[in-house]
């Protein structure tokens, strides 16, 4: 950046020195002010912009203290080059079988929240042995964010514990509703953490036939009948892998089924926030019988470990709190922590504002490379992609994008019924940058025409 430099200054209610760093953070992070330029004299850019010496100071302190800059005295201050903007390490094929949200957005602010991390005056408590819920400013953090991405609106935060992610969320409520070798209903094809669960717990799963929203009623409710099923572990959001939503009339439905048979619902909706306009989760639809799973490993960043998992009432609660009790004793604090602040300070609204354009774009891409072979995105945002085909054709086209160089989620990883759908999921949030992902998109593009290829051989 030349000496020259004059940013525009957002508007906003924050005060000026924040904005002002907000402005350095997005010319930095458009590639406007590339790294090793320096800043222009503090003076000099107090009187360009009319503001006062001592706003212009403080924003340049803050920007060292966020990593931004550095400041070499007698020198001035230079721009540092973000995580984002370093060199790419590629070890292995690109990495398009890991659903994780996008780390730049995250990792452009990590110091500046460290930095504020350190005044909080609740630091101490955090570095000690949590109460077994979690402290209360994460629970409440954790209700607001909820609130915001997930539409649950009615979340009371004396009901949420924290948890290491929201897998260990999904333990805590399968484990306090079910014994050895009793039988959890889900989707045909399902998140492969809650399969492996299921097994290291002695627990059986059953998977349930699926259409265009997910999983499908009549399927739900002739299961009951046939195992005597207590529990449904559903993903009705962006379901994992095929990335479908269920309307609010088949909400609705599932609701009625398991009012009658009297079916406890344990709903994760890790991907809540990358859907527009998703009807109400099953917490509020069914508050009296659903456990709400949640996290920000999907839109924050995955190393925060920080979870959450509500309960449908104080028994259950209590319940689940002997569990965590029994196993860890007490949530981890200090990622939780981390969350807290941004979620307090508005910080986590940027990220994931940040996450949904990217994710948008990077669909988009997904969408121009691979054509037809997606079935359609329920959302625009979608994090990931399915490719519906056969097991056969599944297997094959994984094997052909790793010789090309690009991983794809292993067909059966999400299978838990074999003999229903088959398909192939592509991630796009793991690769750290556009340019890398559209390298793996074409390698599994080039697989794709490969297949039909050799089908077209194979009916000749």
């Amino acid at each position: 950046m030349a000496p020259a430099w004059t940013p525009r200054i957002p508007d906003g209610e924050a005060p000026l020195y924040e904005r002002l760093v907000a402005a350095l953070r997005a010319d930095i992070g458009s590639g406007a002010l590339a790294a090793g330029s320096r800043l222009p004299p503090q003076r000099d850019l107090a009187y360009r912009l009319g503001v006062g010496l001592g706003t212009v100071t403080r924003a340049y302190v803050e920007a060292e203290k966020a990593g931004l800059v550095s400041a070499h005295v007698g020198r001035g201050s230079f721009v540092n080059a973000p995580a984002s903007h370093r060199p790419p390490i590629h070890d292995g094929p690109i990495n398009l079988a890991q659903n994780i949200a996008l780390s730049s957005p995250a990792g452009v602010r990590i110091a500046e929240a460290l930095a504020r991390v350190r005044r909080r005056a609740d630091l101490l408590e955090h570095l000690a042995y949590a109460p077994p819920m979690g402290h209360e400013a994460q629970r409440r953090a954790g209700a607001a964010w909820l609130a915001r991405t997930s539409s649950y609106e009615t979340v009371d935060w004396r009901r949420l514990i924290c948890c290491g992610g929201a897998l260990q969320g999904l333990s805590l409520a399968l484990g306090a509703l079910l014994r050895p070798g009793e039988t959890v209903l889900t989707e045909a094809l399902a998140y492969h953490g809650l399969k492996a669960l299921v097994e290291h717990r002695g627990w059986r799963l059953r998977g349930l036939s699926m259409d265009a929203e997910g999983l499908r009623p009549d399927a739900l409710e002739e299961a009951v009948l046939a195992t005597g099923a207590r529990v449904l572990a559903v993903l009705p959001t962006l379901q994992n892998p095929t990335g479908r939503i269920m309307s609010r009339s088949r909400r609705d439905a599932i609701v009625a089924i398991a009012r009658k048979h009297d079916l406890t619902l344990v709903e994760d909706d890790i991907y809540g926030a990358y859907a527009e306009d998703a009807p109400p989760p099953f917490a509020m639809l069914a508050p009296e019988r659903t456990y709400h799973v949640s996290g920000v490993s999907k839109t924050l960043a995955p190393g925060l470990r920080a979870g959450f998992v509500v309960a449908p009432s104080d028994e259950r609660f209590e319940r689940l709190l002997d569990a965590v009790r029994a196993t860890v004793y007490a949530p981890p604090a200090f990622g939780g922590l981390i969350a807290t602040q941004w979620i307090e300070d508005g910080v986590a609204d940027m990220i994931l504002a940040e996450v949904r354009v990217e994710a948008a774009e990077r669909l988009a891409m997904a969408r121009a490379l691979l054509g037809a072979a997606i079935e359609a995105p329920r959302s625009e945002m979608a994090p990931h992609v399915w490719l519906p085909m056969s097991e056969l054709e599944a297997e094959r086209l994984a094997g052909r994008a790793l010789r090309g160089g690009a991983e794809v989620t292993a067909p059966s990883a999400p299978v838990v019924e074999a003999g229903h759908e088959s398909g192939v999921r592509v991630c796009l949030g793991a690769v750290p940058d556009r340019e890398t992902l559209r390298r793996g998109l074409e390698i599994v593009a080039g697989a794709l025409s490969s297949e039909v290829g050799e089908r077209s051989r194979a009916v000749i």
